[in-house]
């Protein structure tokens, strides 16, 4: 058993002083208020708030940052570069980067993270003689970091989808494949949850899948999370009514995707008949607002999804930014920017975004600081250059991830005085890109 004791916290009703979280089995067992520190207790300095979730996350991705944004272009000129990372990825610099990757993640306060992970085979997609070393890659990485994981292994079997119909798998996308939904649900079968690991699962999106495969995967993923790419681009909605006479989310609800395990990410370009069945089908949303404004998608209906009970995830997706603050704010500012008024959702509503509505879309029972819930604790610094003055029930607007100095998985502190149990988390993130490029 340990106990934490907190200069303050963020419960479900607000901030509280003097707060002491017991922790017994990697769960939340006691939460006390107004109380003094004791001896044995651990102290956690400035507020802190539930472990932060990272919904939609492509580690490798991080390769790109810094190196794809000043030369204009649009999604699809974005995706050949984000391709040609492939080619200097295995199972070893695959586990170097996405390790590095997770230590970032950690120290910038996400204590779990939905890789959605389709890198799976070798060049020209022969498999590993492991057909799981890619995946499990990413699973001893997360385990070495310390942060949980969900494994989104992805189904993805065409190469794209025009007005003709489904398009063949390019060279690059030869290693995203299985061939078929059987295929890739006999190799994801392989695969085992941890007690810091769940195999969740993916469909790349309406693009990657003919009606059947869906059709087949929907029946294939049992009880999983699922999650997919859904109307990121205006285009994937033109080609998807063109083919199939309906819209992406449509079209899912059609071949029994949607539902209350199924998580639509972007989610940008919704009809008004999008939202209904969203709502309808018990599905939620993930919005990744640095990744959508960095790559010009577009704004998504955030405040429509709200008004149809859609609970709403966040996530890093391409790792331009690995920080959970800005995402929140991504959110609120973005509609304000949309309709010229404040206050858009409350801050009690973005920080469950942030936190408990990623765990649930993962399928962990974490994000809260209540008794039962999954021990995992941000502290965050209300003395720094950015957050000195700001109102502790509203330091999501004043913080960044560099206001982070502990974090505590499963009882567990992995970030201490904002250094990683591994080492320094600057000098990992860069050694983790070294390994990667001196692999050519």
């Amino acid at each position: 058993m340990t106990t934490y004791w907190c200069e303050h916290a963020q419960l479900p009703d607000k901030v509280h002083r003097g707060v002491r979280i017991t922790v017994a089995d990697g769960r939340i067992s006691e939460v006390a208020t107004s109380t003094a520190q004791r001896d044995g207790d651990v102290r956690l300095r400035g507020v802190v708030l539930p472990g932060f979730a990272n919904a939609h996350s492509h580690a490798f991705h991080r390769m790109l940052r810094g190196r794809t944004h000043s030369d204009g272009g649009n999604f699809w000129t974005w995706r050949k570069q984000m391709y040609a990372v492939t080619s200097r990825l295995d199972p070893d610099t695959y586990f170097a980067l996405a390790r590095g990757v997770f230590t970032e993640m950690l120290a910038a306060g996400y204590t779990v993270v939905g890789e959605f992970h389709y890198l799976h085979h070798g060049p020209g997609g022969r498999p590993y003689d492991d057909p799981n070393a890619m995946g499990e890659a990413l699973i001893a990485a997360a385990e070495e970091a310390g942060i949980r994981l969900t494994l989104l292994d992805t189904c993805y079997l065409s190469g794209g989808l025009s007005s003709s119909g489904h398009l063949p798998l390019d060279e690059v996308q030869a290693r995203f494949s299985d061939g078929s939904v059987q295929a890739w649900a006999e190799r994801v079968e392989a695969l085992r949850d941890t007690d810091l690991v769940r195999i969740g699962a993916a469909a790349h999106s309406v693009r990657a899948l003919t009606r059947d495969q869906l059709a087949e995967f929907a029946k294939a993923v049992g009880d999983r999370p699922v999650h997919a790419h859904v109307s990121e681009q205006i285009g994937e909605n033109l080609t998807t009514q063109m083919v199939y006479g309906a819209s992406p989310v449509e079209h899912l609800a059609d071949t029994g995707v949607l539902g209350e395990a199924f998580t639509a990410v972007h989610a940008t370009h919704l009809s008004d008949l999008d939202l209904e069945l969203m709502g309808r089908s018990g599905a939620g949303a993930c919005f990744c607002p640095t990744t959508e404004r960095d790559l010009a998608d577009g704004i998504g209906p955030a405040c429509e999804l709200a008004v149809q009970d859609v609970p709403l995830s966040l996530g890093s997706d391409q790792q331009a930014v690995i920080d959970p603050f800005e995402e929140i704010r991504g959110i609120e500012m973005h509609e304000r920017l949309k309709s010229h008024e404040r206050g858009r959702f409350s801050t009690a509503a973005l920080l469950e975004m942030g936190t408990s509505a990623g765990y649930d879309s993962l399928g962990w029972d974490g994000g809260r600081i209540v008794v039962g819930a999954l021990a995992d604790l941000v502290a965050v610094r209300t003395d720094s250059r950015r957050t000195s003055g700001v109102a502790l029930g509203q330091i999501i607007f004043g913080a960044t991830g560099a206001d982070v100095t502990d974090v505590v998985v499963g009882g567990r502190r992995v970030v201490s005085g904002g250094v990683h149990a591994l080492g320094p988390v600057d000098d990992l993130v860069a050694e983790s890109i070294l390994a990667v490029r001196a692999s050519t």
